[in-house]
């Protein structure tokens, strides 16, 4: 195999296929079926391979991409040698791509102008067709050819320029550019014009615009030609617009005829200025016109205005009757000068009607020339006025300038209640930057509509026709700002009832927040929070809602509320904690945060202390009363649930007498033991302490003390008890009833009645009597001491032999009225100052049976008679 040391590049058009074949020679350690190919270090598939013969292979590979890459025919490692001599069995092609050249097209060329001549040089400029890579790229060469001769100049840019010496004038030239490069070469179309075609002259030179009063509505215009015609013949073209305005207006070319230097503007604005400006070209058909000529610019003579001033009114009411209406105008559109003066006439609506003349009055303008043009018209406050809501008034304006007079404006002010109706479904959008506004009209036929925008101090207006249903407004309106939107009827002069909208060109976040504060003190549980609404011109939008936020530590809440709400009372609040709230108001645009404020709930609600100190007083004095009325009353209701419930009644076995014994029997009294007696309090003498009694009661008292004795000892139940309960009420019977009824039913207690000595002083009756017994019917079962008596002495004696000294008085038949009544009276004194013994069991208790009590009594009984239980001892 050769192995070429030098490589040598191949450039191939980017699209095509290419094939290479590969040769072994001077070698027999290969043959062809030991090569292969390799393409940018990729083996070439076997598909694309042609064995030629034994020393000869090729492939064909496809040139696709614009690198540049090795294409190599490689060996096989088939021995030793082959394996150490790599190089000798490599040999390789290094391929360059590109694109063929494209042709150029849309060629053009100029000859622009020199002080007063034509410049030798003509620039051409095209556009190349197709592709060119970076290592394959193309070259233009742009011809000229003339009379004289050939000229050409070599370039890779899409523009040249050539010199051609002296331009030739009225000669022709043909003018192509050529495209080559390695891969071939392509020629544009030529260019056969008369070089005159190719010349761009100066504008034209010296233009001036003049002002003629005798011509209001017209301006002359001279200019000069900017190249002698020996050279260049032109033509030219005129345009004119308003200062201020981009709208130009261009003058037929057929009006501007060739060769002049003049041109006079008509049907324009008076008093308007005008900006204007001239270009110029060859006067053939084709050729290039040059730039256009500095701006000239003159203001057109004063007229008469031609058109009525624009007259509107404001209304405001107040609180008296009458309505303020200020009456406004622009300027006329046409006013054709500067306005000095408005001529104001206003009459009653009813002296109209019987050809009655107003006053004229005149209103001075005071502006100056230097205003802007009649296009930005000025508002101006004519006349105030104040109107009854019950009178009409017509009003007529006329404008003057230095000139004349403008038409009659006139406007009506109806009454209020007569007002003509509005239109319906007012609708103001946004869209495109402007708003938009549509409308429904009233039933009866409207002559022209009237649109107004206020904002603040700020109005304008516009008119519409009668026949109009939709309308943009053509004022400048700002963004972020709100404006009040009214379409107004006007029925031949008669404005009818307005319908409003409100809306932004474009809304925003609002400037500031709104300000929270506390309305009056907090509670202890709520807080009313108030705030202002955010001024007109700081919430740069609608109000969608307010969101109250109110935190307490760590804990944030937050509550929201609609536009229209300024006000909010919190609930559910902790006592006396600190809280932290604000304020957010949101548009559509965003939110803005008002400032913080600070409040403490109070730890006790309005009238908590005050209720609490008349509970704490009203208990207080409930205690006193209730403490006053148990000392002072004590067998009151109230005590007496009281002893009820801490002392119960229960029968006393010693006031039953039961046996047979004598009111003289001698008894021996026993010292109580210490555990049987606790707390009796012993009165032994009488209250008089034995002083005030008479000796018949000295004499009686042996007898009285063994009657109680006998009375304490009689029953023998008191052997369950030591208790001393005060003396109850024992009916005295003589009826006995049947020994196994008594016995099994009912027993009767024993009441023993001494009647040897009077009571008090009473005479006793001498004559001996017998011990009367009287019994009580009781189911209390009959005692050991009542079955057998002689158990009675030792019963007594353990019975308390100390009693409280209590009045007795006889009971007998036939003595019932021995009694005194002072007696009676004093036993009652007695009774009331008793109060409850303790009691405790004796030393020797009967041993309870089943369905007994411990004092032997049945269980029964003692529980019937336990609410009665009770004793007292003496004050």
């Amino acid at each position: 195999m050769v192995v070429f040391r030098k490589w040598q590049p191949f450039v191939l058009e980017i699209g095509t296929d290419f094939a290479a074949t590969c040769m072994i020679t001077n070698t027999d350690e290969v043959t062809a079926d030991d090569l292969y190919w390799t393409l940018s270090g990729t083996v070439v598939p076997k598909e694309q391979y042609t064995r030629i013969n034994k020393t000869a292979l090729s492939v064909t590979v496809p040139i696709t991409s614009e690198k540049r890459e090795w294409l190599l025919c490689r060996c096989k490692n088939v021995s030793a040698y082959v394996v150490l001599n790599k190089g000798r069995f490599m040999h390789g092609i290094f391929l360059t791509k590109g694109y063929r050249p494209g042709k150029p097209e849309n060629l053009s060329c100029i000859a622009v102008q020199e002080e007063r001549y034509i410049s030798p040089n003509i620039t051409c400029v095209w556009e190349a067709a197709g592709r060119q890579t970076g290592f394959v790229p193309t070259t233009y060469t742009l011809n000229v050819r003339s009379n004289i001769g050939m000229y050409n100049v070599s370039t890779r840019e899409k523009s040249a320029t050539v010199s051609v010496g002296l331009f030739p004038n009225h000669e022709t030239l043909d003018i192509w550019v050529e495209a080559h490069n390695t891969l071939g070469k392509v020629e544009s179309e030529h260019l056969k014009e008369e070089a005159n075609w190719f010349v761009k002259t100066n504008p034209p030179s010296d233009v001036r615009v003049i002002s003629e009063r005798t011509f209001p509505t017209s301006l002359l215009i001279n200019w000069a030609h900017p190249i002698d015609e020996v050279y260049v013949k032109l033509t030219y073209e005129i345009r004119f617009c308003p200062s201020g305005s981009q709208n130009w207006t261009y003058v037929p070319l057929v009006d501007t005829a060739k060769g002049i230097q003049s041109f006079r503007l008509q049907n324009l604005q008076p008093d308007t200025v005008y900006v204007t400006q001239v270009r110029c070209k060859n006067a053939i058909e084709r050729g290039y016109w040059s730039n256009w000529s500095t701006n000239a610019t003159e203001r057109t003579p004063e007229d008469r205005p031609r058109s009525k001033p624009d007259l509107w009114k404001i209304i405001t009411e107040d609180e008296s009757t009458a309505r303020q209406v200020w009456f406004i105008c622009k300027d006329p559109v046409l006013s054709n000068g500067r306005i000095i003066r408005f001529d104001i006439k206003i009459q009653d609506h009813k002296d109209r009607v019987k050809n009655r003349s107003g006053e004229l009055e005149s209103i001075p303008v005071n502006r100056s020339k230097a205003d802007p043009s009649p296009s930005q018209q000025k508002i101006t406050i004519l006349k105030q006025i104040s109107l009854d809501d019950k009178k009409s008034v017509e009003v007529y304006v006329t404008a003057v300038n230095s000139v004349g007079k403008s038409p009659e404006a006139s406007l009506v002010i109806t009454e209020k209640v007569n007002e003509l109706p509005t239109v319906k479904d007012l609708k103001v959008q946004r869209n495109g930057g402007q708003l938009c506004l549509e409308w429904k009209p009233p039933a009866r036929p409207v002559s022209e509509y009237v649109v107004e925008w206020v904002s603040g101090s700020r109005i304008d207006w516009q008119r519409e026709k009668g026949s109009t249903k939709n309308t943009v407004i053509k004022g400048s309106l700002e963004k972020f700002v709100s404006y009040t939107v009214s379409v107004y009827p006007l029925y031949s002069g008669v404005t009818g009832k307005p319908a409003s909208k409100e809306a932004f060109l474009e809304e925003g976040v609002p400037l500031i927040g709104p300000a929270v504060k506390l309305k009056g003190k907090p509670g202890c549980n709520e807080a009313e929070l108030v705030w202002n609404e955010i001024p007109q011109h700081s919430r740069r939008g609608f109000i969608t809602n307010y969101t109250i936020f109110y935190t307490s530590g760590t804990k944030t809440h937050n509550i929201t509320v609609p536009a229209n709400t300024t006000s909010y009372t919190l609930k559910s609040l902790s006592r006396s904690t600190k809280y932290d709230t604000w304020v957010i108001a949101s548009t559509i645009r965003g939110s803005k945060r008002g400032f913080n404020h600070s409040f403490t709930t109070l730890k006790y609600g309005t009238g908590e202390i005050e209720g609490i100190v008349v509970g704490v007083c009203l208990s207080f004095l409930f205690v006193v009363l209730l403490t006053m009325l148990l000392l002072y009353n004590p067998q009151c209701f109230l005590s007496y649930r009281i002893k009820d419930n801490f002392w119960p009644r229960i029968p006393n076995p010693g006031e039953s007498t039961i046996g047979n014994w004598s009111p003289d029997y001698p008894l021996k009294t026993e010292t109580p033991k210490e555990n049987c007696l606790s707390g009796i309090s012993v009165l032994d003498v009488d209250v008089c302490d034995g002083k005030c009694g008479s000796e018949d009661d000295k004499a009686s008292l042996p007898l009285k003390k063994d009657k109680y004795l006998s009375e304490e000892h009689s029953s023998g139940i008191g052997g369950s008890s030591c208790m001393s309960s005060p003396r109850q009420s024992v009916s005295d019977s003589d009826e006995g009833g049947d020994m196994a009824d008594t016995t099994a039913s009912t027993v009767q207690y024993s009441s023993v009645v001494a009647s040897s000595n009077g009571y008090k002083g009473q005479t006793p009756n001498f004559q001996p009597q017998q011990a009367i017994f009287s019994r009580s019917e009781s189911t209390q079962p009959l005692l050991d001491s009542e079955e057998n008596p002689d158990m009675l002495l030792q019963e007594g004696s353990r019975q308390s032999q100390h009693f409280s000294r209590q009045p007795s008085f006889t009971h007998t038949a036939g003595n019932e009225d021995s009694a005194d009544p002072a007696d009676f009276n004093q036993l009652e004194m007695e009774q009331q100052v008793l109060e409850p013994l303790d009691f405790c069991p004796l030393e020797e208790e009967t041993t309870p049976t089943d369905g007994q009590s411990a004092d032997g009594l049945p269980a029964a009984l003692v529980s019937s008679y336990m609410p009665q239980l009770g004793g007292y001892r003496p004050q």
